[in-house]
């Protein structure tokens, strides 16, 4: 077990290092990638200004024609469409009006049922009816031009800089999110031709395609990100499906290089884009049908809180103290325990109930992970509806670990659909665990907010309002982390729980019956290892995404 005076010294260290960027090329898995367009004739609208116009007109870009063959009946916006003109307001800042304003249901009624052309491209298709189900949305070069530095985290409000912008994206969530009858298609801005701005571009288009979603903990299906911008820095720089898979590959420019005598692209480079959008759009399409509800949902949460507007549900109180025994089906509200990585580095993780080893019963939760260095992986539980779990005083678990040193949190999501809360306690797992069962008990108070969200540092106070919970699994900086931990029993702290056989294996282990309920971290092993979380979440979770 590594002493406190050398873990304060890494800590030290480690938060003074500046995180490297993106590899210039990386794969990324999505599940169920199917690149066939949808077999009925879906209605999609795209909102731009000049060079999306170019990229949809027949002659130039191809996109609108070629959207149409491939079963997409495609309408558009321009400059002057819309409500109060708000066609003509698509820069990074406007999105908030778009989507984040008190007029938002207006622009959005009006954007749905929108069946019109305001570009020159041939529709063959026939208009089915109905609204719109795929929503595109781009800026113009000039949002290229952003202020800042390329690693600046989320600021506090929209403006065209690295920090306003990654704002903004992050706030545009928070309406997705209400509408998962709706997928949501973010086109990168196109580059400039002019350098000066370009490593920031090139480091908030990386940010979007690669963290956006896993950063804001966003679990559904309904939106994507196409790099425009990246397929238009060069020919050897790809946003595309190829030979069987996702590839997002970052080539050395990150400039302009199909210019039509300005910058808005070329022919030649809107057709690339053409080429490699498309099979992408399918894939986002497929990927979301599966989960997709059939009718659009009764009431969506209004952007800005209105006491006049129904309120959400009440949360939904545990039945009984156990969360989770891992021997029959996912827990009600559910879609089970899913795996989620970061998909820029070699990382893997299995993450399902397995009878390899159990507390009680025949099964356990297995989280099998190799974490590439500097990477994460997660196992995550979102609920359908709030979860109101204040009967409780924490969260308690049994816990195996294959061998020490293994380095994970235990993850709260909590508050509301569109303001999620994010707290952690962090764990490293000391030799003796590894001989047996341990106790895990866990005060609500022991769970801090995450250093990445406004009041970082916070004792967790909201088990009335619970979104979900996962395992997580980080590393120290340039060091893998690979291992196999075994979660059985999770419960809520302080409520007696019958486990579905008398666990043989502890008493075996030599270990304690029951839980203690301290509130506190058990230390069945002699010392479990929690670090602070305000520095240890500078270290080990600062690039840590969950989808």
């Amino acid at each position: 077990m590594k002493r406190k005076k050398h873990l304060f010294v890494f800590v030290m260290v480690f938060c003074a290092m500046i995180l490297a960027a993106p590899s210039p090329g990386t794969t990324l898995r999505l599940q169920a990638d199917n690149p066939n367009p949808p077999e009925q004739i879906v209605k999609l609208i795209f909102i731009h200004h000049s060079t999306g116009e170019n990229w949809l007109t027949d002659g130039y870009g191809d996109l609108g024609r070629t959207l149409g063959q491939k079963n997409y009946f495609v309408s558009d916006t321009n400059y002057g469409w819309g409500p109060e003109g708000i066609g003509d307001r698509t820069d990074i800042p406007n999105w908030m009006e778009w989507f984040r304003s008190s007029e938002t249901p207006t622009y959005m009624s009006a954007l749905f049922n929108e069946s019109a052309q305001n570009s020159s491209y041939k529709r063959t298709l026939s208009d089915p009816g109905g609204e719109n189900l795929i929503v595109m949305f781009k800026s113009c070069f000039p949002n290229s031009e952003l202020s800042g530095n390329p690693n600046d985290p989320p600021g506090t409000y929209e403006d065209l800089s690295v920090g306003g912008a990654k704002y903004t994206y992050n706030q545009l969530l928070q309406y997705f999110v209400t509408r998962p009858d709706k997928l949501f298609v973010a086109i990168t801005a196109p580059p400039l031709s002019d350098s000066t701005y370009a490593k920031n571009a090139r480091a908030f288009n990386q940010w979007l395609v690669n963290d956006w979603l896993h950063e804001n903990n966003y679990t559904l299906n309904n939106v994507a990100v196409f790099d425009f911008y990246n397929v238009l820095t060069g020919p050897d720089s790809h946003h595309r499906y190829y030979n069987g898979q996702i590839e997002h590959v970052v080539g050395s420019k990150n400039t302009l290089i199909y210019p039509s005598g300005d910058d808005h692209p070329s022919v030649g480079g809107s057709r690339k884009a053409t080429e490699e959008f498309i099979p992408l759009l399918n894939i986002f399409y497929n990927l979301w049908k599966e989960n997709a509800p059939i009718q659009a949902p009764q009431e969506s949460i209004n952007p800005t809180p209105d006491e006049s507007q129904p309120q959400a549900p009440a949360a939904q109180p545990l039945s009984a103290g156990l969360i989770d025994n891992f021997e029959a089906t996912s827990p009600p509200g559910t879609d089970g325990w899913q795996p989620f990585w970061d998909e820029g580095t070699s990382t893997s993780i299995h993450c399902a109930a397995e009878t390899d080893s159990a507390h009680s019963g025949e099964r356990s939760l297995m989280l099998d992970f190799d974490v590439a260095p500097d990477g994460w992986a997660t196992c995550a539980l979102f609920y359908d509806a709030l979860q109101n779990w204040s009967s409780g005083e924490g969260l308690t678990f049994y816990l195996h670990a294959a061998q020490t040193g293994l380095v994970f949190d235990v993850d709260i999501y909590a508050g509301s659909s569109d303001a999620q809360e994010t707290y952690v306690y962090t764990i490293e797992t000391p030799a003796d665990c590894a001989s047996g069962w341990a106790p895990i008990s866990l005060n609500w108070s022991d769970f801090q907010r995450v250093e990445w969200e406004e009041g970082a540092g916070t004792p967790f106070a909201k088990p009335d309002q619970i979104l979900g919970i996962a395992f997580g699994i980080g590393t120290y900086t340039d060091a893998p982390n690979t291992g196999t931990l075994w979660v059985d029993d999770l419960s809520l702290l302080g409520l007696d729980i019958q486990p579905a056989v008398e666990p043989m294996v502890q008493e075996q282990a030599g270990m304690p019956d029951e839980p203690e309920q301290s509130g506190k971290l058990s230390l069945p092993c002699g010392s479990a290892f929690a670090l602070p979380i305000l520095l240890i979440g500078i270290v080990i979770w600062n690039r840590q995404k969950r989808t």
